[in-house]
């Protein structure tokens, strides 16, 4: 049987972690009580193969669709930025090459923006910002993911937006890297990163209204 008990889990390393996780089925009785906060602490990207990081991302995604509590929105914010951030392009091109992990990353990362906007930093009014993700399921490969700030207030759509100020194309890799501070729309733009239709400026401005959790 798998222990999930913190000190169990403290002596694990990440990789040995990962391989206890592979082993559980959703109705496993050592998931009944799992922090997942405490377990995702444990985990370093940095510490992990490219191979066994899109491992243990499918091993969750598989175990939270089964209905066990492990899940990516449990976790804490800046737990959730911290393992994405500290992820190599390399490992988050190889989980999100994993249509269901990829959809649950997306997801949870444009779920989670409303809790990172900040609406002192907005105007009245209404602005579009969309984000066409390439690697995807939808027309011309791209997944959609429209931010709406409205009346300073956030919300999220999965539909390709008719009035969007600006659109940002880019792939899994680099979206995560500008969503995590890592680096600017206009740096990645000059890098060749990110394709902009649209105001470079407004999209440079849109980000610098959420506030991300240090890594």
């Amino acid at each position: 049987m798998v222990d999930l008990s913190e000190a169990a889990v403290a002596r694990l390393s990440p990789r040995e972690l990962v391989a206890a996780l592979k082993r559980l089925s959703p109705d496993d009785p050592a998931l009944a009580d799992v922090d997942m906060e405490m377990v995702a602490r444990r985990i370093d990207p940095r510490r992990l193969s490219r191979s066994e990081f899109a491992d243990l991302l499918s091993a969750i995604d598989t175990l939270a669709a089964g209905g066990a509590k492990v899940d990516l929105s449990t976790m804490d914010a800046a737990t959730f930025l911290r393992i994405i951030g500290k992820a190599s392009g390399s490992q988050i091109e190889a989980a999100t090459a994993v249509p269901a992990v990829r959809r649950r990353i997306l997801d949870e990362l444009f779920r989670r923006m409303a809790d990172y906007f900040r609406p002192e930093r907005a105007r009245d009014g209404r602005v579009v910002m969309q984000f066409r993700v390439t690697g995807g399921s939808g027309p011309g490969g791209l997944d959609h993911y429209s931010v709406v700030i409205q009346d300073r207030a956030c919300t999220v759509s999965k539909n390709p937006s008719d009035d969007a100020k600006t659109t940002i194309t880019t792939g899994p890799a680099d979206l995560l890297r500008l969503a995590t501070g890592s680096a600017s729309p206009a740096m990645m733009f000059l890098r060749g990163k990110v394709k902009v239709d649209g105001s470079l400026g407004f999209a440079s401005g849109f980000m610098a209204m959420f506030e991300m959790p240090k890594i």
